[in-house]
């Protein structure tokens, strides 16, 4: 019985420590990618993110409760 508990901790811990590779490697893939972007490119990317940062503070949200008939 020992035994079993030992091997769920042991593939608890193997599964988390390959979730956790993978997530560093998409990180890394995620920068080397971000990295190959021109500088136009990221302009115009933090301009789109600006101006719809801009437009999300103007705007007023109004919550209407439903009404059913």
């Amino acid at each position: 019985m020992p035994s079993d508990i030992y091997h769920i901790e042991k593939t608890k811990e193997s599964s988390v420590s390959e979730a956790q590779a993978a997530y560093e490697k998409e990180d890394l893939t995620l920068l080397k990618d971000a990295l190959k972007r021109t500088h136009m490119e990221r302009f115009l990317f933090a301009t789109s993110l600006y101006k719809i940062q801009q437009t999300l503070k103007k705007g007023t949200f109004i919550h209407k409760p439903y009404k059913s008939f």
